[in-house]
């Protein structure tokens, strides 16, 4: 297994392009599934998970054909259903969280679809009741074998309806929006989740032939159509790396320009880390992020302690939760920090509590963070990433760090984030891949 050495206390300087979107990427590339005809996509990102997908569906019987390192056609024409009950199919999907979305799109087509229960990062209850709640609705029907840990739904026909979801689920709202685009009738989705991601694949939906209205906010409203086409669609930049870059140049103390970031796409990200402290310029379609010898937590109107709480969409995204936190240990003043959605996400903080930094784990959701500012010489350490928010985050840390620092189980950080070694030694880091 792969691990990052990280000589730290690196000043970093230059530009960085963020990759495609990794969670538009494993939405986009199920939707595939809806039609028979060529779907090209560009902007695909060339990280584990999506390659993942993507062997997957060719293993299926979906023609892949790779045009270059970002750009893919896909044409799903001879879709082998048989393949479904397979081993292999079994392995593969078991290990892709992301795979769960290939059932709302086989079972609006073929009427049937079989997922065993999908992996992922390991970050806490991540349950998909509002997924199979809301393709039930549609008139489909689930069994759960809890020996083989296998969902077998089954569809003889898809009916509109009115649904209020229980949470907004972007997966969930995913999945249920391509199943609902070839169900006959209405369909409206209350409490839809509307992240860029949502957005993105509504967009890409509706040039394929489907009536989807109300796209950007938490009520959707569809119109089945009988046949959906073939189209081409283009990945937003992905917006948690670029608040990782954002985080990167804030822990560093380096001048760094991130490229191409589709500003008006990242919601509140750029004025959450404003409340860190961190200056951020807009250039453009570029941030700018100036070198910093230090930055202050800024403290609410009526002078209590700034809280960052995760939220659904145009709320603060929770992937990005890990990378504040870690920003925040080299902050003047405190903060606390409030993961809602995941009850194991915050548990990698005792690592950054070994290299030095003041934090107090108040419960699996919260963490305060007293920030030391320039006081704060992280030590270098040896560490395990335990998924792909915390990995990201512990390099940052590492980078900053005095000394050499070892990530193992690097596998987890490649799994989200494309060549970011190779990227990061761009911009002057002292990293090796071993």
């Amino acid at each position: 297994m792969a691990s990052f050495v990280i000589k730290g206390k690196q000043k970093l300087a230059g530009e960085i392009i963020p990759q495609g979107a990794k969670n538009e990427a494993l939405q986009v590339i199920c939707a595939v599934l809806l039609t028979d005809e060529k779907v090209t996509i560009h902007n695909i990102p060339d990280i584990i998970d999506v390659n993942n997908l993507i062997d997957l569906l060719a293993n299926m019987g979906v023609t892949v054909q790779q045009i270059n390192r970002h750009s893919y056609s896909f044409q799903a024409d001879q879709v082998n259903l048989d393949y479904l009950h397979t081993p292999e199919f079994y392995a593969k999907s078991a290990s892709l969280r992301g795979s769960v979305m290939i059932i709302g799109p086989l079972t609006a087509r073929f009427g049937k679809a079989l997922i065993p229960k999908p992996g992922g990062d390991k970050i806490g209850r991540r349950r998909l009741d509002t997924h199979f709640i809301g393709i039930q609705k549609l008139g489909a029907e689930f069994e759960y074998d809890p020996e083989r840990k296998v969902y077998e739904v089954k569809a003889d026909k898809l009916t509109g309806t009115y649904m209020h979801l229980d949470e907004a689920s972007v997966t969930g709202t995913a999945n249920i929006l391509m199943t609902a685009v070839l169900a006959e009738g209405t369909t409206t989705i209350y409490n839809a989740a509307c992240e860029p991601y949502l957005q993105q694949l509504s967009k890409m939906l509706n040039r394929m032939g489907a009536n989807i209205t109300g796209v950007a906010s938490n009520l959707l409203t569809i119109k089945g159509v009988k046949k959906l086409h073939g189209c081409e669609h283009t990945i937003l930049p992905d917006m948690i790396e670029v608040g990782s870059f954002i985080g990167l140049a804030a822990m560093t103390g380096s001048a760094i320009t991130i490229k191409n970031v589709a500003y008006d796409q990242l919601g509140i990200i750029p004025d959450s880390f404003r409340k860190l402290g961190i200056q951020i310029e807009r250039r453009g379609n570029d941030i700018f992020v100036p070198e910093q010898p230090s930055y202050t937590i800024e403290s609410f109107i009526d002078g209590s302690i700034m809280t960052l709480a995760d939220a659904p969409w145009p709320g603060l995204t929770p992937d990005l939760l890990s990378v504040f936190l870690v920003v925040a240990t080299k902050a003047k003043g405190t903060v606390l920090i409030h993961q809602k959605m995941f009850e194991s996400r915050l548990f990698f903080v005792d690592k950054l509590i070994d290299m030095g930094a003041q934090i107090i784990l108040c419960d699996p959701h919260r963490a305060t963070v007293i920030g030391q500012g320039e006081n704060l010489n992280l030590r270098a350490a040896k560490m395990t990433s335990p998924d792909i928010r915390a990995g990201i985050a512990l390099l940052i840390a590492a980078l900053s760090a005095e000394g050499t620092s070892i990530i193992n189980n690097i596998d987890q950080i490649d799994r989200g984030y494309q060549d970011i070694d190779i990227r990061l030694r761009a911009l002057g880091a002292h990293i090796e891949r071993v």
